[in-house]
């Protein structure tokens, strides 16, 4: 059996807080939509959950395919550490390394910002793919949105 080919996958950065432009987080539309099939209308998390204070201060990575919006992220820092999340993948491009891509443009976004060390609150159910990446979890898990998590960090 002949293996499907890899889609061809662009990248797009929208940097909300660079980007004084955003009108009603217009430009966020493409990577709203991804989180919004995924979290949302998946996994069931509140909308006004899913949206927060600190989209308009990330750095969002879109991935399309064929022109499409397939999968997003986003990079932030509070006053502590350096964060991703908002990680997801559309249904029918998950295992084709659209998530593996958003997590590598995510580090080296951040390591050019100066970040020695990333965390994320990860799914528990993503641990493994997160430690492809080299992340390690520590702490316990916790609930957000109804959804087990745990903390994990990369060292840069």
């Amino acid at each position: 059996m002949e293996k499907e080919p890899e889609p061809l996958m662009e990248i797009k950065w929208i940097d909300a807080k660079e980007d004084k432009d955003l009108k009603d987080a217009n430009d966020l539309k493409d990577a709203f939509f991804v989180r919004r099939e995924v979290f949302i209308k998946e996994q069931n998390v509140p909308e006004e959950e899913e949206f927060d204070e600190a989209d308009p201060e990330s750095h969002h990575v879109v991935i399309y395919a064929d022109g499409k919006p397939v999968a997003t992220g986003r990079l932030f820092k509070t006053e502590e550490s350096w964060l991703i999340g908002r990680i997801a993948v559309l249904k029918d491009y998950r295992g084709k390394h659209a998530g593996k891509l958003v997590v590598e443009k995510l580090l080296e976004k951040a390591s050019e910002m100066g970040a020695e060390e990333i965390h994320v609150h990860a799914q528990t159910h993503a641990t493994n793919f997160y430690r492809k990446s080299g992340f390690v979890e520590y702490g316990t898990t916790f609930q957000e949105s109804g959804i087990e998590h745990i903390s994990m960090i990369k060292r840069l």
